[in-house]
């Protein structure tokens, strides 16, 4: 990475990494099943694991559109430096699993705010099963940083003795 570079790179991988759930959240889109928004709309009151945030139909798109654009960006910039030879390629070791780990909470963000009639059966398998896999993400990345602190090339002349 060149001397250039390195403060855009962090600011990158940051919007990144906040743009990628949102992303999610906004394709995935709402999963209330059709039978609870017909109930819905016959006015019973659904239930809910969490009851979901919204900033109303335009806000959403809104903040699903700037994340998109985000994400398309971000990861326009990151590849292009990645051919450059300005970012080290060990980085998307890091990166990859944090942006599946990104897509996986917009994912359980959206399971844990579905309306439905009685229990919410998908929340519980996306707690049992998502949790799990988003420590396993986070993990990987983790362990892929250290390794990256750990080989780089040490900048203070080899004194043999």
């Amino acid at each position: 990475m060149t001397k250039q570079q390195r403060p855009t790179f962090p600011i990158t991988a940051l919007i990144l990494l906040l743009c990628t759930p949102l992303a999610a959240w906004w394709l995935i889109g709402d999963l209330t099943g059709d039978e609870a928004r017909q109930l819905a709309a016959e006015g019973v009151e659904l239930d809910y694991a969490i009851r979901p945030v919204s900033l109303g139909t335009t806000g959403d798109r809104i903040v699903g559109v700037l994340a998109c654009v985000g994400v398309v960006l971000a990861l326009a910039w990151l590849l292009r430096a990645t051919a450059r030879r300005g970012l080290d390629r060990r980085w998307w070791w890091v990166l990859a699993p944090l942006v599946a780990a990104g897509a996986l909470l917009g994912l359980a963000w959206r399971v844990l705010t579905a309306g439905g009639i009685g229990a919410n059966i998908g929340a519980g398998l996306m707690l049992i099963a998502g949790g799990p896999a988003l420590a396993v993400l986070l993990i990987v990345a983790a362990v892929a940083a250290l390794r990256m602190r750990r080989n780089r090339p040490s900048r203070a002349p080899h004194h043999s003795g």
